[in-house]
């Protein structure tokens, strides 16, 4: 979805909650993504060091290298939605913000692989109880008992995000979101399942890795693999569910944003328009550019 999208560019950090909550937030980004993380992992004393640094140097590239792009792409979005759109239109943006996706992987990988390399099968253990209790409460957000209770709380939810961005909607607006959300393709017992798949393999993977402890290359190459399939490449069925459900939200976006005002508008391009000054004021303030390949540092 492309306002889902948007929130990818912001780097680990919820894009959405406003321009100055931005600038702040990415501030702490590494040190909020090591909480994650390491909430996950449990690393040890050994591993800490490696992986804080591997953190802080990630986000200093990030902000060098591709805090400029991203705002590049808000540029063009907030030119764009001055005029109507059409499903199309939205399906190419929402593809554009997923290839910059691509990039920040294949940075991350090398150290991924590295600090794979250091887990124990604690650690592994550890990790799974925490996916299990991950997933208990994404079944318990996403799928309550009551199926009129589920589309109540979906619906919510796309009206937040619809008005965090357009302001506040009028009455056929908001039926529209009513309507798309009840059309809608998304089977959240279907999404669940196929979450926890891919986590079991994740898991499965990285006993293989512990267990074998095979040369970085090829843990990177099993990485990428599992990183991509996180990322939406379902074959089959679902997969024809997913792009089912991609037009879908191309559909409402794309009608959305032509019932809205010339002052719904105004408040979308101004919204991109903050996002785009503070993602490059946080460029203009990184440090000097890393050297391409440089090694990470340790600590």
């Amino acid at each position: 979805m492309l306002w889902r999208r948007l929130a990818i560019i912001g780097a680990a950090l919820a894009l959405l909650t406003g321009c100055s909550a931005l600038r702040m937030g990415y501030g702490q980004a590494p040190q909020l993504a090591w909480w994650w993380i390491d909430g996950y992992l449990d690393f040890d004393r050994a591993q800490q060091p490696r992986v804080r640094a591997a953190l802080d140097q990630w986000f200093d590239w990030h902000r060098q290298t591709q805090l400029p792009d991203y705002a590049g792409v808000l540029a063009r979005l907030r030119a764009e939605a001055a005029a109507d759109v059409s499903p199309a239109q939205v399906c190419r943006w929402n593809e554009r913000l997923r290839e910059r996706i691509e990039p920040a992987l294949e940075r991350v990988l090398p150290a991924a692989a590295e600090i794979a390399l250091t887990l124990t099968p604690a650690q592994l253990q550890h990790l799974e109880q925490r996916v299990a209790k991950a997933n208990e409460q994404f079944r318990r957000e996403q799928l309550p008992p009551d199926p009129a209770e589920r589309l109540a709380t979906a619906t919510e939810r796309l009206l937040d995000r619809y008005e965090s961005f357009y302001g506040r909607l009028d009455d056929a607006q908001r039926r529209l979101v009513v309507e798309s959300a009840a059309a809608s393709p998304y089977d959240p017992a279907a999404w669940a399942a196929e979450r926890e798949d891919r986590q079991r393999e994740l898991l499965a993977a990285l006993r293989r890795i512990v267990a074998e402890r095979p040369d970085p290359a090829r843990v990177q190459a099993t990485l990428r693999t599992l990183a991509r399939r996180f990322d939406g490449s379902a074959q089959g069925a679902l997969q024809a569910q997913r792009l089912r459900l991609a037009q879908h939200h191309c559909e409402t976006i794309a009608r959305l944003h032509n019932s809205a005002t010339a002052a719904q508008r105004q408040h979308l391009r101004r919204k991109l328009g903050g996002w785009e000054g503070d993602l490059r004021a946080l460029a203009a303030e990184a440090a000097p550019a890393l050297a391409q390949g440089e090694a990470l540092p340790r600590r």
